[in-house]
């Protein structure tokens, strides 16, 4: 479903009449949408397994199959055209181009060889990305991983760092 909202953050929201995005027998779940707004990556079971497939945004136009061994939890870079989901444990990125109307993904890499812990649909995401493109915040599974977590990062004041990054500029 796609739920407009009307208004702005001085008078506030109101939401608007709900439409349907997507209708089919299968389970779409975990829906994103790509930096300029112009897709939405989603997981669905279509093909008897979890997968990411991408949409144009509003529609209509077709659908890309981006994971090709199962997918979920997708998150678009916004510092490169890729996009990032978990695949068999671990962070798998696909380079993309869009093109006109059209998504043309490139076969998916490991991002990391890092394991991610796994969930369920109910725990949330696992991980995220950085704005710059190049870290990412995770759970690893540390039964399978040798990473050694030994440091610790301290942010102070982090509301003023909050409100100087949401801070509208003039």
């Amino acid at each position: 479903m796609i739920l407009p909202m009307e208004g702005d953050a001085a008078r506030g929201w109101t939401p608007g009449k709900p439409t349907v995005f997507l209708s089919t027998p299968a389970i779409e779940t975990v829906p994103m949408f790509s930096p300029d707004g112009r897709w939405i990556a989603y997981v669905s079971n279509e093909a008897g397994r979890s997968d990411v497939d991408v949409r144009p945004f509003p529609g209509p136009g077709g659908k890309w199959r981006v994971s090709t061994k199962g997918g979920a939890w997708p998150h678009w870079s916004t510092a490169s055209h890729e996009l990032l989901f978990m695949g068999q444990g671990k962070v798998m990125s696909a380079p993309y181009a869009a093109v006109g109307d059209s998504f043309r993904p490139d076969t998916p890499q490991m991002w990391s060889p890092t394991r991610v812990r796994s969930g369920s649909a109910l725990a949330g995401d696992l991980y995220d990305v950085h704005p710059d493109g190049k870290r990412l915040a995770v759970a690893v599974d540390l039964a399978t991983s040798s990473v050694v977590q030994d440091k610790v990062v301290f942010v102070f004041n982090f509301g003023e760092y909050l409100r100087q990054l949401t801070a509208t500029k003039t």
